[in-house]
């Protein structure tokens, strides 16, 4: 984000969401898998979101955030259920449109990886999924589905981005997912301009 001229405050505190006025951020990263929220920090990130400050993010450090919290998920669009196959699993994402600012330029890649299976709002704009099943389970009685990757969505006046792809820096250093997180983040930015 600093490449794309953010100035950058990283925390690794949930009490910076009840301490400080989150309305002055223009994107908020999240980075913090399972836990639990404190109501007092709760509502100030779903109230600064509501009022236009961006929320992106990716894997669980997004998408597996605060499994009591159905007010968060609402917020994110999703939430992380499961992993069939757990770590290894070789998917492709599909990309849906190649023009969208999202996922401009970028083609159908493969992953080595944990596949996230979602509870999915249908609300969410869905930019590049992938096809259930690969492995073998009980779910596999329910045929195929295709489960979104990355998708969009607004909160109020902000925008919400998420992307599931991660698990290991490897995933994360990968030139799409970049492209997919760049993109993201600046989109989901706070802008005058949008």
């Amino acid at each position: 984000m600093e490449e794309e001229s953010f100035e950058v405050t990283v925390t690794d505190t949930l009490e910076t969401l009840e301490n400080t006025d989150l309305h002055q951020f223009d994107l908020i990263v999240p980075n913090w898998t399972q836990d639990t929220i404190k109501q007092e920090q709760l509502k100030p990130l779903i109230k600064a979101v509501e009022d236009g400050t961006g929320l992106a993010g990716l894997h669980g450090g997004m998408g597996d955030s605060f499994r009591q919290e159905t007010d968060y998920q609402f917020m994110v669009g999703g939430q992380w259920v499961s992993h069939p196959g757990n770590d290894g699993v070789k998917y492709t994402v599909r990309i849906h449109d190649s023009k969208h600012p999202l996922t401009k330029g970028l083609e159908d890649f493969e992953v080595v990886s944990e596949q996230y299976y979602l509870h999915v709002d249908p609300v969410v704009t869905v930019h590049a999924s992938t096809d259930f099943p690969l492995t073998d389970g009980p779910h596999s009685a329910n045929g195929p589905v295709q489960m979104p990757v990355v998708w969009s969505k607004k909160w109020g006046k902000g925008n919400v981005y998420y992307c599931s792809l991660g698990h290991v820096a490897e995933i994360v250093r990968m030139p799409e997912v970049i492209s997919l997180m760049r993109n993201g983040m600046i989109w989901a930015a706070r802008s005058e301009n949008k």
